[in-house]
C-alpha cells in the first residue's frame, strides 16, 4: 500500500498550513503553467489521481466537465474535499494508486498534481491510466524533478560569496528516498528523468510536453520567494496522450 503520509496528524496539520492547500490552485506557482496543457473541460469525464482538497476536481466541474471521480488514499484529505465540494457532478473515493484499477476506456482526461512520486510500482499505475483513457486522450500531470528529489543532505549550499548551489547525490541509484518534510520518514520514489519518460512511453503514450517549471520575472516580482527555484528546477509538468 502506498505510504499514507497525509493521515499522520503532524503531517496533515504542516500541510494545511501552506499556502497551496490554504489559497488552492490559485496560490500554486506552477498552476498557470499546468492548466495551458489542458483541453477544454465541457463534456469531459475526469479522474483526479490524488485529488487532495478537491481544488482541481472543483475547478474542472466549474469549467463544464461532465464529471470528475477523485481519488486519494488520505481519509483527512477526503473528508475535507467533501465538506468543500457541492457540485453533483464530483464524487470522491478513497484509493491506493499502488493496486489501481480503473475500467478501461472509461475517461477523457487523467490528471495529477504531485502525487507520481509516491509510487513505487508507477509502471502498473501508467498501464492501468493508459488503458483507462479513450483514444487520444490525455493524461496532464506534474511531479517532483528527479533533481529535486536527489539533493545532498543538507541540501542547500552557500558559498562566501552567498551563491547558491544544489548538490545532487546518487541521482542515478534510482529507488527510495527518506525525508523529513512536515513530518519525520516521507519515503518518495526517485527515478532519472530518462526513467520517467522511457516509463510513458513504454505505457504506451505520446508525450506532448515536457516542462521543467520555473518561475517567470513576473512571477518572481510578485513572490520574491520564488527566486531560489530558478536555482534547480523543483518539479516537471508533463502532457502526455494515449
Amino acid at each position: 500500500m502506498t505510504q499514507n503520509i497525509y493521515d499522520n496528524p503532524d503531517f496533515f496539520h504542516g500541510y494545511s498550513q501552506m499556502a497551496r492547500s490554504i489559497g488552492g490552485l490559485d496560490a500554486a506557482p506552477e498552476w498557470p503553467a499546468l492548466r495551458a496543457m489542458l483541453p477544454p473541460m465541457q463534456g469531459l469525464k475526469v479522474v483526479d489521481l490524488g485529488c487532495g482538497y478537491g481544488w482541481f476536481c472543483r475547478w474542472a466541474s466549474e469549467q463544464g466537465a461532465g464529471s470528475v471521480l477523485g481519488l486519494d488514499v488520505s481519509q483527512k484529505m477526503l473528508e475535507q474535499a467533501r465538506k468543500t465540494t457541492s457540485a453533483s457532478s464530483v464524487r470522491y473515493e478513497r484509493a491506493d494508486m499502488e493496486h489501481l484499477d480503473l475500467p478501461a476506456a472509461s475517461f477523457d482526461l487523467a490528471y495529477s498534481s504531485l502525487a507520481l512520486h509516491y509510487i513505487k510500482d508507477l509502471p502498473s499505475l501508467l498501464a492501468n491510466i493508459h488503458a483507462a483513457l479513450k483514444p487520444g486522450s490525455r493524461f496532464v500531470f506534474s511531479i517532483e524533478h528527479p533533481i529535486f528529489m536527489a539533493p545532498r543532505n543538507p541540501g542547500w549550499i552557500i558559498d562566501t560569496e552567498g551563491r547558491k548551489s544544489w548538490p545532487v547525490d546518487s541521482y542515478q541509484l534510482e529507488g527510495e528516498r527518506v525525508t523529513n518534510w512536515l513530518a519525520d520518514g516521507v519515503i518518495k520514489q526517485h527515478r532519472t528523468l530518462g526513467t520517467l519518460l522511457n516509463l510513458l512511453i513504454g505505457a504506451g503514450f505520446n508525450i506532448l510536453r515536457v516542462d521543467e517549471w520555473g518561475p517567470t520575472d513576473a512571477e518572481v516580482a510578485a513572490q520574491p520567494a520564488l527566486a531560489e527555484e530558478r536555482e534547480r528546477p523543483m518539479m516537471m509538468l508533463l502532457s502526455v496522450q494515449r
